[in-house]
């Protein structure tokens, strides 16, 4: 027999996560299935950069406002999943400085808090910054473990009635006319599972998924490099003060710090190539900024694929311009109880999961809110705890794994 559910969730990512956690806080009986471990897709295989919005200031004041928001909220409910490093933008000499002002301008007037340094001051709160630093500012950047955050979200849905399935690929979508009648889900869970209503949160396969279901999602896969490198004492994450290019952030973790990235589009999110001059190139420009990493040992190296929706990159020209999320109703392609999130970012993943919860709760006529702007994730004052979970949902990605595990309090 069927298994039926108010809501399926497709998806196991920050964002899938959180849906599920909203909804079930909400009282809805929900359903989410991943088809690999929890986090295992973009979430688990970012930089791990919790942005303040600075780098969007100045392109995109609203996304740039998000970031702010979801940034603080998240310092508020994440606890052990977030480190408080702080960011610097560092100027290099041959950066634009009107570049520098006009980013520093937009993060004033949208309420970034912001300090700028001239170089001596830079070196001083980062030992071995590059002498090429002309100035800096200070930005509320932090850290993200995204593994301790999906599985944190997961266990929340958890406890609060949803079922969470891991290993469970969707394998096919019927349709009677104008509504999704069963969605079949292989690995774990073999069976097929009706639903009132269907999210698809499958991030860069969420064209894939919605080709089951006889509807058009065009996506555009964008690859980047990550590496993760020897070097202990970094404090605050460094930003490159320029337009977005390859190689312009470092992210510190304990004795490693994580460099990135690259941004290249790809047609198959699960079968692309990848370029060891990527790699070569990101450890040379963010070299350029704090030098010993250019030359220093080689932990691991990953790849990333960003889910970016196709209409709006076409849109906007490319990398350079912040990129939002798009909630689609497929209600507008003739199919009344299913939709799609796509875009974002794992800073926003939360604000994205509200907004997806609140188009199910319309459909289903629940009459409740969102709270998880204002409740605290569980286990969050115990990283051992969390990371136990991490275990228990196959959650860990490349991006946190010299964190997690060690049972560290990061908070």
């Amino acid at each position: 027999m069927a298994n039926e559910t108010d809501v399926l969730v497709v998806g196991g990512g920050a964002t899938g996560a959180g849906i599920a956690r909203d909804l079930a806080l909400r009282g809805v009986d929900v359903t989410l299935v991943e088809r690999d471990g929890i986090g295992s897709g973009t979430s688990g295989r970012s930089h791990g950069l919790l942005h303040s919005g600075a780098r969007y200031a100045e392109a995109d004041r609203v996304g740039a406002e998000e970031c702010l928001e979801e940034n603080e909220i998240l310092r508020d409910i994440a606890g052990a999943c977030i480190r408080d490093t702080g960011g610097l933008f560092v100027q290099l000499a041959g950066d634009d400085p009107d570049y520098f002002e006009a980013k520093r301008a937009a993060c004033e007037d949208i309420g970034i808090p912001v300090e700028e340094l001239d170089g001596d001051e830079a070196r001083e709160r980062v030992p071995n910054l590059a002498a090429e630093t002309e100035r800096a500012m200070t930005v509320p950047d932090a850290v993200i473990y995204p593994s301790r955050l999906c599985a944190a979200n997961a266990a929340d849905a958890r406890d609060h009635g949803a079922t969470i399935h891991t290993h469970a690929p969707v394998e096919g979508i019927t349709r009677d006319g104008g509504t999704v009648t069963g969605v079949e889900v292989g690995g774990s869970v073999d069976t097929t599972i009706t639903a009132d209503y269907v999210v698809n949160a499958t991030g860069a396969w969420a064209g894939k998924l919605a080709g089951m279901a006889g509807l058009d999602v065009e996506m555009q896969p964008n690859r980047g490099v990550m590496l993760s490198v020897e070097y202990d004492g970094l404090d605050p994450v460094l930003n490159r003060c320029r337009d977005p290019d390859d190689g312009d952030i470092v992210v510190p973790h304990g004795d490693e710090v994580v460099l990135g990235t690259t941004s290249i589009d790809v047609d198959d999110p699960d079968d692309f190539e990848t370029d060891q001059t990527e790699v070569e190139r990101t450890r040379a420009e963010c070299g350029a900024m704090l030098p010993p990493v250019e030359d220093a040992p080689e932990v691991r190296t990953w790849w990333g694929i960003r889910p970016l929706f196709a209409p709006d990159e076409q849109a906007r020209g490319g990398r350079g311009i912040s990129r939002g999320f798009f909630l689609l109703d497929h209600a507008d392609d003739g199919v009344e109880n299913m939709a799609s999130i796509v875009g974002g970012k794992l800073t926003t993943y939360r604000q994205m999961a509200a907004a997806a919860a609140d188009l199910a709760c319309d459909h289903l006529d629940v009459d409740a809110e969102s709270t998880t702007a204002d409740e605290r994730l569980p286990y969050v004052e115990d990283p051992a705890r969390l990371d136990d979970l991490v275990a228990e949902f196959d959650g860990q990605g490349p991006t946190d794994e010299d964190v997690v595990g060690e049972g560290e309090q990061t908070a």
